[in-house]
């Protein structure tokens, strides 16, 4: 059984969609970043950078005490590696499907992300600021576009954990400014991943969590008003 500390961002519904996808027993424990739990201790304790998502397995291979997980990425690739599911298990293909990955931690994520603050949440409309965050949005946009051109259906051949790490930071693409007819072979890609039953599972269960997705200006003052004060 694997406990899912979970709210409904991007970096949540990637774990949710590996779950669904590979049958695994798990529990979810939400975690509402709006209203400030994830600065409750016995959370802090599992993710210290008070960031969802979460995990704990209490069924480990090797059957050892239960391992503690944050960080998306990393509870991705700790999952494939459990269940030998959805990365490549030849040495050339899981460096693929970590590269993709990788990307999507350090540049897709970040980025859109600061897109939709900059776009959506700041208190004043910064042109320099969108401008640059929508521009680098388009770029890597284009860098995944023109790497599923060649006729992949995903970005390392077979479904992966790449796939469930990027698709959700573009299912967001209108509040990105981004146009999904400029990138032909992302928008097959995304259209391919959102028929999944177990996608359209993970998206519904987040529909049934948060049924109000709203950001408040008591949410604002949580969720972007934090600095080193906060972790002390």
């Amino acid at each position: 059984m694997v406990d899912f500390y979970y709210w409904t961002t991007p970096n949540g519904h990637k774990v949710t969609m590996f779950l669904e996808e590979s049958g695994l027993d798990y529990n979810i424990k939400p975690i509402n970043i709006s209203k400030g739990e994830q600065f409750v201790p016995d959370f802090l304790k599992i993710a210290p950078n008070n960031r969802i998502p979460a995990i704990v397995d209490h069924t480990p291979v090797g059957g050892s005490e239960p391992i503690a997980i944050f960080e998306s990425g990393a509870i991705l690739l700790y999952l494939a590696d459990k269940t030998k599911q959805f990365i490549p298990q030849d040495l050339r293909g899981r460096n693929e499907c970590l590269q993709w990955l990788f990307w999507q931690m350090g540049g897709l994520g970040p980025m859109a992300g600061q897109n939709h603050h900059f776009v959506q949440y700041a208190p004043e409309q910064l042109p320099y600021a969108i401008d640059r965050y929508v521009k680098e949005t388009s770029r890597l946009y284009g860098v995944l576009n023109k790497h599923l051109s060649d006729g992949r259906e995903y970005i390392c051949g077979e479904y992966s954990i790449a796939d469930m790490a990027s698709y959700p930071w573009v299912v967001p693409h209108e509040r990105q400014r981004q146009d999904m007819s400029q990138f032909p072979y992302l928008s097959s890609w995304f259209e391919r991943i959102g028929s999944r039953p177990a996608t359209q599972k993970a998206y519904d269960i987040a529909k049934s969590i948060n049924t109000a997705p709203t950001v408040d200006q008591n949410a604002k003052s949580i969720l972007f008003g934090q600095d080193a004060k906060t972790v002390v």
